[in-house]
């Protein structure tokens, strides 16, 4: 081995690898402290600090489990506050979500800082990492802002149906930055905070009565009293339409082709799907009996000859 490093040294070889002077006796150290090299030492040193990087990984392995049943734990006894004060579910969503993330970010900050890793120059680099993604992200950090003026303001609670941004449901969750509907049809919907919290936003469920509208077209020479009468008879047998505010019916309309009876009755904000669809439905079946006439578009058309 002597020899092949005396070969490595000689002007020979050398300047091959090393371009200078300076980098040739850098080399030539190195290589004498290869040959000197006391084996024994090294690999006691390396198998000290292997059993060490191994104690300091199991420890925050320890850590970061011991840490995640304790987020669990903080959230669930959060949730059973929540629950005997009444707390609005809109504010539980978003407060436990809010927990959830500072709780994982000073989780891991311990975690890393466990390792070996020096936390103050990494919360330097990440807050310039945050403050670089917050500007190429701004409209999250808006999402964030909407979440709270949601939350204050109160347009629409968990549970309430609403319609905005073009879409109709019941609100399931207030996220951090969405707001979760799910559609009649079973689809669920992501609406960005920032978006909802500054649009028109219809909220059917904030009162406990709401009217129920029908447009019923007849026919011209129809008995418009004996019709009114059997509406107003198939209403009054519902009894899930309310006797006060009584129901009418008015005449709204004398269109080309028709009569155009309004209907409206009142019932409670949850009846209020089904008993429109129903009496739709005996609209059209029962009318006739009672001398109704549901007319359709026509033309005439006269044909003179000369």
């Amino acid at each position: 081995m002597n020899s092949f490093f005396s070969f490595l040294v000689q002007d020979e070889i050398l300047p091959t690898f090393v371009p200078d002077s300076v980098q040739k006796a850098k080399f030539a150290e190195t290589v004498d402290k290869i040959m000197h090299l006391d084996l024994e030492k090294f690999f006691t040193d390396l198998l000290s600090q292997a059993t060490w990087i191994l104690i300091k990984l199991a420890i925050a392995l320890v850590i970061y489990f011991v840490g995640r049943w304790v987020m669990r734990r903080i959230v669930r006894l959060l949730d059973l506050a929540f629950e005997k004060r009444k707390v609005d579910l809109s504010l539980r969503s978003f407060a436990r979500n809010t927990v959830q993330a500072v709780f994982i970010i000073v989780l891991l900050m311990i975690v890393v800082q466990t390792l070996g890793v020096n936390v103050t120059s990494l919360i330097a680099i990440f807050s310039a990492a945050t403050l670089a993604i917050g500007m190429a992200l701004s409209g999250t950090a808006q999402n964030f802002a909407g979440g709270i003026m949601i939350l204050v303001m109160k347009p629409y609670r968990v549970g309430d149906f609403i319609s905005a941004q073009g879409q109709s449901g019941t609100v399931r969750e207030i996220k951090l930055f969405s707001t979760v509907i799910t559609t009649t049809d079973n689809r669920t919907i992501y609406i960005p905070n920032n978006s909802i919290a500054t649009a028109i936003v219809d909220n059917y469920s904030t009162a406990e009565l709401r009217r129920v509208d029908w447009t019923v077209g007849i026919s011209y020479g129809d008995d418009v009293d004996a019709i009114r009468a059997a509406i107003l008879a198939q209403l009054a047998a519902d009894a899930r339409v309310l006797q006060e505010p009584a129901a009418v019916v008015w005449v709204s309309e004398l269109a080309d082709s028709a009569v155009t009876l309004t209907v409206r009755a009142w019932v409670k904000n949850a009846d209020y799907w089904n008993v429109f669809f129903e009496h739709n439905e005996k609209f059209y079946k029962q009318l006739p009996e009672k001398g109704a006439h549901f007319p359709f578009p026509q033309m005439d058309v006269h044909v003179k000859q000369d």
